[in-house]
């Protein structure tokens, strides 16, 4: 280690160390040494346990969701989840650049507003509803202006987040729910 490439409050706490660990004896080094890696080989089966757990959590809400999702979603609860987070139903085919970015903006602040009573059923509706929303995007988009679409992309990360999210929390309940 080059000394003159460390600032000089680091300098000298590692100086202070340096003196210090010259006044112990080196039983008392090999002493602290032990009870360190005791405390690290802890922390690590413990963060194993909680890992594997975690795991097993994942894997039980995937193999959940993915009979879920073998199921077809109704087409008239379809319709009622875009009349309920963007106004009307019906109404997607029919967006232009001028009107998608709104529709973006009012998808995620009732998905915002909705989410905490949102079972996984409705999490699909939704999820259905999005992605017609962003198959029209994919029509329009070379007449969409640069600042709508910079919109749209903030609108589709925080959806996604807000998926994620409720994801994340339906592992953490999976992995709760199993047996010690």
């Amino acid at each position: 280690m080059r000394f003159s490439s460390v600032p000089a409050a680091n300098f000298l706490l590692i100086f202070s160390l340096l003196l210090a660990a010259c006044d112990s004896t080196p039983r008392e080094r090999q002493a602290a040494v032990r009870k360190e890696v005791k405390e690290l080989d802890t922390l690590a089966r413990t963060g194993t346990r909680k890992l594997a757990r975690l795991g097993k959590g994942a894997a039980q809400y995937r193999a959940a969701a993915r009979t879920r999702r073998a199921q077809p979603l109704d087409p008239q609860q379809e319709r009622q989840m875009e009349k309920a987070l963007l106004g009307t139903a019906d109404h997607i085919p029919n967006l232009t650049p001028g009107t998608i970015a709104e529709a973006y903006a009012r998808l995620v602040r009732e998905a915002r507003t909705r989410r905490t009573a949102w079972a996984e059923r409705d999490w699909d509706y939704a999820r259905a509803v999005y992605q017609r929303l962003n198959a029209q995007l994919k029509t329009i988009r070379l007449d969409l202006p640069a600042r709508d679409e910079l919109r749209i992309r903030t609108r589709q990360a925080e959806f996604v987040a807000l998926q994620a999210g409720h994801t994340a929390k339906g592992i953490n309940t999976s992995a709760r729910q199993l047996p010690q």
